[in-house]
């Protein structure tokens, strides 16, 4: 047969490969995990550099990449949070701990990195030196300006500077005796460009912004301006340049009262955790926040795995949804209680319906690989939630220990028995993640264990953001956002894989090797 009648016979023979609605075929093949099946290669044209990761996190929320971090207390607080957050994705702060604790976790992310601060940190000149110092070790920093009343508002008088009190011995002298007066400012109404060039050009750490009269409005950063080059895709707020931060919450009263004081801390997406989302608890808690909050706030809803569970969770009011049962590396629930669902389906089914309602969605657990995450965003989820991925690196809470000469850190499910005695109920966010309050006997769905150290996630994102931008590429996909429709017109072709078929396509037939994923 003639070359030039190629695409002709490809015609007539069909499209290789399964289209995504036959891949998950429930009444064929049953349910499907990510390791079940494959994608098919398309057409490159064009350099994996240039791929867009791109994405809804919620209806009103958009990411640089699709990296979230899963509320677990041995993966998400402040630290995480904020070097994720830097990196393009976002973090979810647990809430396993007081309402309090998780409120200054949201202030810290918030205070890491600004554009004008408009609520900076004020002193007057009767505070002491020790005041300063105390701040320094609470949030990390200094250049701190000084009014005449100690507040935003107030005539600007002086700053104090780490280089102020760097020598001084005496903390419990007047700031007045040591605070610079010959203070660098620039006017209200100044851009964010002329005030990062008014820092360059005098080399000073903070910029006090002031009216007419001298007073108080807000502060400029150098800090920040040297993170803004150095994180390019950070995830900020668009009107305030703060990084991005979610928090769980529960769905008792209490609860409430911790939504209150998360958002007062500047909270912008909420995560309304429970292991089966589908119930009137949380369905009241969805309403309450939109009545009382409108939109200053985003909720995420979840867990589901079903198109049932996901029309109650959408019609409360829902910005987004977090898809996930049992499918996660420490999680026990599918083989306790018998129900969840395997996650390629539940990503596929969830993530085919909220689509019609304009709702993204996040597949929550199963990501082990960068693969997996390749897998379901290709199965219709929008970003992918992290915990045993994040958990061992140096930004997850915890300390580091030895055994067997490897490098580890504890990871627990947020079921398991240790998460859920913690704290007392009140401040349990996994015992109500499970309704388990009330219950005598505690009944785990999740384990304790350890993973292997993995670094800074500073080293392993970019990681997973190269090899995604080359799976996509791989998959003839320009950009994420084109994913969803090039699979819904079939132009992205999948296949399933056998068991033999998944060993074949990992390392196999080796005496040893060395297996290191980036450089």
């Amino acid at each position: 047969m003639d070359a030039k009648h190629v695409f002709q016979e490809l015609e007539k023979m069909g499209r290789d490969g399964l289209s995504a609605s036959d891949l998950i075929d429930l009444k064929g093949t049953g349910g499907l995990t990510y390791n079940d099946f494959l994608i098919l290669p398309g057409y490159i044209n064009f350099p994996a550099d240039a791929v867009s990761l791109e994405t809804k996190l919620t209806r009103n929320i958009t990411l640089k990449t699709p990296f979230v971090s899963s509320p677990m207390d041995t993966v998400t607080e402040s630290e995480m949070a904020i070097t994720l957050a830097l990196l393009g994705g976002i973090g979810i702060l647990h809430n396993n701990c007081t309402a309090d604790e998780q409120a200054a976790m949201v202030r810290r992310v918030k205070k890491f990195e600004n554009g004008f601060i408009t609520d900076p940190i004020v002193l007057s000149p009767t505070h002491k030196i020790r005041d300063v110092i105390d701040i320094k070790m609470r949030l990390g920093f200094t250049g701190i300006p000084i009014t005449e009343d100690g507040k935003v508002g107030g005539k600007l008088v002086g700053i104090v500077t780490n280089r102020d009190i760097g020598f001084r011995e005496d903390a419990s002298a007047d700031l007045s005796t040591i605070m610079s007066t010959d203070v660098v400012t620039a006017r209200n109404g100044v851009t964010l460009a002329e005030a990062n060039q008014i820092l360059r050009e005098s080399k000073k750490g903070k910029l006090p912004i002031v009216d007419e009269n001298g007073n108080l409005v807000s502060l400029v950063a150098r800090s920040d301006l040297l993170k803004n080059r150095d994180y390019p895709w950070a995830s900020k707020h668009p009107n305030t340049k703060q990084l991005l931060v979610g928090a769980a919450i529960g769905t008792r009263n209490a609860d409430r009262e911790r939504l209150a004081k998360l958002v007062d801390a500047g909270l912008d997406v909420i995560v309304i955790d429970s292991s089966q989302g589908n119930s009137s608890f949380q369905i009241d808690m969805i309403k309450h926040i939109k009545e009382t909050y409108g939109s200053k706030v985003d909720i995420l809803a979840g867990n589901v795995v079903t198109r049932d569970q996901a029309a109650n969770l959408i019609a409360a009011g829902a910005d987004g949804l977090r898809i996930g049962m049992g499918s996660g590396s420490i999680c026990i629930t599918q083989e306790v209680m018998a129900v969840g669902r395997p996650q390629g389906t539940g990503v596929f089914q969830v993530s085919q319906f909220a689509r019609k309602f304009g709702i993204p969605t996040i597949a929550d657990g199963g990501i082990s690989n960068v693969g997996h995450v390749a897998k379901a965003l290709s199965l219709g989820a929008s970003c992918v939630m992290m915990g045993s991925l994040l958990a061992g690196t140096a930004e997850a809470p915890g300390e580091y220990f030895f055994l067997e000469g490897k490098r580890l850190k504890k990871y627990r499910g947020m079921g398991s028995l240790d998460a859920m005695e913690r704290n007392d109920s009140d401040n349990s966010g996994s015992q109500a993640r499970y309704f388990s309050e009330s219950d005598k006997v505690k009944v785990a769905q999740g384990v304790t264990g350890a993973v292997v150290d993995k670094g800074s996630i500073k080293q392993f994102i970019p990681y997973l953001i190269t090899g995604l931008q080359h799976s996509l590429q791989d998959m003839g996909v320009p950009h994420l956002h084109n994913l969803p429709e090039m699979v819904a017109n079939g132009d992205v072709r999948f296949e399933r894989r056998s068991a033999a078929a998944q060993i074949e396509g990992g390392v196999h037939d080796m005496f040893s090797y060395e297996k290191r994923l980036y450089a």
